[in-house]
């Protein structure tokens, strides 16, 4: 799988809204299908998700990607979300909107055109002031729908690894738990969080805990910490790393060095370099960096992750 990269406002992110699994997987291939075009999107584009990519995506038959495709015709469209949103003094409000304003799908190609409603469009698209980023391959393994969202309720707080007290009713409306699902807290935990936490353990660059905060005998919320999982540094024995680094070429180091500039594991090591959000500095410096060899040789591992020919 590609290094597809998956850039949401933290206003969607932190959004409440109740989406199944195959729902969030087409809004994010919908949303990188965004990003790849080049040409921007607004509330007219029509992006397409073909049942081929679903499946290679997230290793499902090709059956069960036709069949996800055809039920969002009528599904996704349905579907609403709130997010809270400040006016030009300061005041917040709650904006309610669906997630597509239209949804077609091509049955002789087995095509889905989607085009985002005008709230979405600026919460996919506005990258200059507090967005959450992460490759697709994190979540591509993540079959709970409380996972996917809980993910990326996390890394919103990557530079710190905490995410402070959420209040039990905001913390449910936020993973689309419904008001009359899961009320029993032991239902909750067992159904929902643990369940949750133990896939995005097993299946995402991450590993997170979480702390019950109580008044009483009553749980209040939930505050959670989570570490970045360690680069891999072992490379082949039986290759010459050597070698591998006298062949890799400027424009190489260049292409490569962009591709680490993306990836979170690299990020969280190297926060610091990486200044305001400008990953095409940062992944010049890291391709300044792969040409000393012990840079090359402790990135090996993720330069053949990222293609690098071996």
């Amino acid at each position: 799988m590609k290094n597809e990269l998956v850039v949401k406002d933290n206003a969607l992110i932190n959004a409440s809204y109740n989406l199944e699994v195959t729902e969030q997987r087409l809004i994010l291939l919908a949303i990188i299908n965004a990003r790849e075009t080049g040409q921007g999107i607004t509330s007219d584009s029509k992006l397409e998700i073909h049942a081929h990519d679903y499946a290679s995506r997230f290793d499902v038959s090709n059956s069960g990607a036709y069949k996800a495709l055809k039920e969002a015709v009528n599904n996704l469209f349905d579907r609403q979300f709130s997010f809270k949103e400040p006016d030009k003094q300061g005041n917040l409000g709650v904006v309610r909107s669906r997630w597509v304003s239209r949804i077609k799908y091509i049955d002789a190609t087995a095509t889905l055109e989607v085009t985002f409603a005008p709230d979405v469009v600026p919460l996919i698209t506005r990258l200059e002031q507090h967005f959450t980023s992460y490759q697709l391959k994190q979540v591509a393994q993540l079959t709970s729908k409380y996972a996917i969202r809980l993910y990326e309720m996390l890394i919103a707080w990557r530079a710190t690894g905490k995410v402070p007290e959420i209040e039990l009713s905001e913390f449910r409306n936020r993973l689309g738990v419904g008001d009359n699902e899961y009320t029993a807290m032991n239902n909750f935990k067992s159904r929902v969080l643990e369940p949750a936490i133990k896939q995005i353990n097993e299946h995402t660059d991450i590993v997170t805990t979480y702390e019950q905060h109580k008044k009483g005998r009553s749980i209040t919320g939930f505050s959670f910490k989570f570490k970045q999982k360690q680069i891999r540094t072992e490379a082949k024995k039986d290759k010459n790393i050597g070698d591998f680094f006298n062949r890799m070429t400027d424009s190489q180091r260049l292409k490569f060095g962009s591709k680490l500039a993306y990836d979170e594991r690299v990020q969280s090591e190297y926060s610091h370099l990486i200044g305001t959000g400008n990953y095409e500095q940062f992944g010049q410096l890291l391709a300044e960096m792969l040409a000393e060899k012990r840079h090359f040789e402790m990135f090996f591992p993720l330069l053949v992750e990222h293609g690098f020919n071996v």
